[in-house]
């Protein structure tokens, strides 16, 4: 009986294979954000009790710049001082809280000169845990249509030239076979 072979473990498959799931991961993120955002006007989803934005203007510098990634935790918990984020209209406002009252808070960016509106405690979406400085700038490409297609393009490319070289590989090899058969049936011609 007859085996079949084992595949080799590689590096380059390995890491193919990530970066085919990390393509996976990215497109399937931005079909997840989409979603929460047309259908349901959600410009900072939370699953799991976590979520991300990108920073769009310096209103909170130096702690935060424009282009920085944030990582927003929900609560309920607020306290003086906390940096929030809230939905105000079409766009997220990420500020520092200034003062607060049993349900409302009054929030202001580090930068600017004037406190904001007072928002309901119940309209924030949380508070800022951790910031990634000038990542946001690539998630935000990432969320382009140019960037949705380089993002495909790259899992097309992880997956096709592999095969294509497998494929060149198998008929480079089925055409040595090809010529030891037919210089066996030469020589036994001969």
């Amino acid at each position: 009986m007859k085996q079949s072979p084992k595949r080799k473990f590689s590096l380059k498959s390995a890491l193919r294979f990530l970066l085919i799931i990390l393509c996976g991961i990215i497109l399937g993120v931005n079909v997840y954000l989409a979603n929460a955002n047309s259908l349901v006007g959600n410009k900072l989803p939370t699953p799991f009790g976590y979520g991300a934005a990108v920073v769009l203007s310096g209103s909170m510098e130096p702690e935060l710049s424009k282009g920085d990634l944030i990582i927003v935790r929900e609560t309920e918990d607020y306290s003086l001082r906390d940096v929030v984020v809230f939905q105000d209209a079409d766009s997220l406002v990420v500020h520092r809280i200034v003062d607060m009252d049993e349900d409302t808070v009054t929030t202001k960016g580090d930068a600017n000169g004037a406190a904001d509106e007072p928002v309901k405690t119940s309209s924030l979406k949380g508070k800022v845990v951790f910031s990634l400085p000038a990542v946001g700038s690539a998630v935000s490409f990432l969320k382009t249509p140019i960037g949705i297609i380089l993002v495909l393009a790259a899992a097309i490319a992880l997956l096709e030239i592999p095969r294509r070289r497998e494929k060149q590989k198998d008929d480079e090899e089925k055409q040595k076979i090809i010529e030891e058969i037919e210089r066996l049936k030469n020589g036994k011609d001969s």
